[in-house]
């Protein structure tokens, strides 16, 4: 079984005991989520599209932690102009565990 998460603007494919590494959520290690909306879950019955969502489904995961990402560098620059500028940035992210599938 399987299913198409959509958080933090992504989309996601899932299955029970996969760790995820999702756009920053507010929550704490080891807090429980019901992640939605689900787009699609493929299960033993058959598929179960959602138009846009499936209805009355979630799936539940674990917050395994929250992190940030290594550092890149984001240069500008202007030939000729004498224009350069150097900034830095680090993505923050939560890791989570995927736990259940529920549909409806």
């Amino acid at each position: 079984m399987y299913a198409i998460l959509e958080t933090g603007g992504k989309q996601y494919r899932v299955e029970p005991g996969t760790i995820l590494q999702v756009e920053v959520l507010h929550a704490d290690a080891g807090q429980t989520l019901e992640l939605q909306p689900v787009r699609f879950i493929s299960s033993d019955e058959g598929p179960a599209i959602g138009q846009p969502t499936v209805e009355r489904a979630h799936v539940k995961a674990t917050v395994l932690g929250n992190g940030r990402t290594r550092s890149i560098t984001v240069f500008k620059k202007k030939r000729r102009k004498n224009y350069r500028r150097t900034r830095g940035h680090r993505q923050s992210f939560t890791r989570i565990r995927v736990d259940e599938i529920v549909l409806g």
